[in-house]
């Protein structure tokens, strides 16, 4: 017990990584459900990001996400993004990082950054066009990611960190999903700009009439998808952040970083 506790902060850091990225680049192997456009499938482990993010800190978070991501390659997960695979899950376990240190609003700046960025791509979809009662009516294919962005801003969030830092049971469910939705968001913005760059023109093969399609059907299914990762961070994360943040390794070092 009296080692433990007179492990440098350094050990400790290092440590996490290895132990965190390990963990992290084996359930990288288990596949969660297919990417639509892509012969390819979302992993169990983008249901981790926003808890690296919020037990780790932002700094070893991320670092044990990029080198998880790498590691799974190497265990034989062949990377979709040419080799930017870490990049959407990285981003989400930055920003949450830096958000129950307190940082919102640099968080909220680079939501807005990333958001701005997506809609300002030629190869973005704007409008989702839909048949309703034989009338077509356009809904925003980001309307899901301005949800995100209105609660980052919005006093839930500040309730939401207050309750996760807390740890009552009472408190704890609702503050992870509203603080793993955000980031669940943010993720998958990330990866919407990444799989634009990597497999559209001139790099790859897609136009934008491609993509233009792709989107529609995606519109549908994403909100699907970011529940579903949100609801098994949530269920995994209730006791985990629980153990780990109470727990004699980190003590309370895990947000400082």
């Amino acid at each position: 017990m009296s080692e433990l506790r007179n492990l440098s902060y350094r050990t400790k850091i290092i440590a996490s990584v290895a132990i965190f990225s390990a963990l992290y680049g084996t359930i990288r192997l288990i596949p969660l459900g297919p990417m639509i456009g892509l012969s390819s499938s979302f992993s169990v482990a983008d249901s981790l990001a926003p808890l690296y993010g919020i037990i780790l800190g932002p700094f070893t978070g991320g670092l044990s996400i990029v080198l998880g991501t790498f590691l799974a390659i190497a265990l034989g997960k062949l990377p979709v993004f040419l080799g930017l695979d870490f990049l959407p899950a990285m981003v989400n376990a930055v920003a949450l990082g830096f958000l129950v240190k307190g940082s919102w609003k640099s968080v909220a700046i680079l939501n807005s950054a990333i958001l701005a960025i997506f809609l300002l791509s030629p190869y973005s979809l704007l409008l989702v066009e839909i048949p309703i009662s034989d009338q077509i009516y356009a809904f925003p294919f980001v309307w899901l990611h301005l949800a995100a962005l209105i609660l980052l801003i919005s006093p839930l969030r500040s309730k939401a960190v207050s309750g996760l830092r807390t740890l009552k049971t009472t408190y704890l469910p609702w503050s992870l999903t509203i603080i793993a939705f955000i980031g669940t968001m943010i993720q998958h913005l990330t990866g919407n700009l990444v799989f634009e760059l990597t497999w559209g023109q001139p790099i790859g093969g897609l136009t934008a009439e491609g993509f233009k399609g792709i989107w529609s059907l995606a519109f549908f299914a994403y909100p699907v998808e970011r529940a579903v990762l949100v609801l098994i961070t949530v269920l995994v994360g209730i006791p985990l952040v629980k153990i780990l943040k109470r727990s004699l390794f980190f003590g309370n070092n895990s947000n400082s970083n």
